[in-house]
């Protein structure tokens, strides 16, 4: 089998500035051609500028340790994360609500609101919400459950990670990630 080649191309999909995107469907075409295709790393993001293209970290990096971290949040909290890595990594958030919650009244966001992810369903008390950004999964007591946003990273060194509930009311909320460091051979 012969080396594959990879080919980087970039899009930019243009929208009214008063309206918000609410899905984008992505439908890859490839007519009149034999061999294998991979498509792989598809990125969306938001903004007017392209952050560039980061290639798969798998065999630059190595595990150090699993970490996790427990708390208690009531309404609304800024949690801070030390990850003792040098590299972010992605985050598994585990959210246990006390009572019941109403739709749309959960959220995660990242630093002054970045990357912030909403549950848009109503919540039963002690259900397990999992947003696992280590298997791009959202599930709610181990069925998928829908997401709007982003799954969370945990930034090197420490990062804070905004908890929004609905008002007067708390959740167990557990945050594990995987702490990487440089390491193995660069290609």
């Amino acid at each position: 089998m012969a080396n594959p080649v990879f080919i980087r191309l970039a899009e930019v999909i243009n929208k009214k500035q008063d309206m918000r995107v609410m899905s984008v469907t992505v439908k890859p075409t490839v007519t009149n051609c034999s061999g294998t295709i991979w498509f792989t790393d598809l990125q969306l993001q938001e903004g007017p500028a392209l952050t560039g293209y980061v290639p798969h970290t798998e065999s630059r990096l190595k595990e150090d340790t699993k970490v996790w971290f427990n708390g208690v949040v009531r309404s609304k909290e800024t949690v801070i994360i030390c990850n003792v890595g040098d590299t972010s990594g992605g985050l598994d958030v585990h959210i246990y609500p006390k009572s019941d919650m109403a739709a749309g009244s959960v959220q995660l966001a990242q630093g002054v609101g970045g990357q912030r992810v909403t549950f848009p369903n109503a919540l039963s008390a002690e259900d397990d919400l999992a947003l696992l950004a280590s298997v791009r999964e959202c599930t709610r007591n181990g069925v998928t459950e829908p997401k709007e946003g982003f799954y969370q990273y945990s930034a090197a060194w420490d990062s804070k990670h905004k908890v929004t509930l609905e008002d007067g009311k708390s959740a167990r909320v557990l945050f594990e990630l995987q702490q990487m460091t440089d390491g193995g051979v660069s290609i």
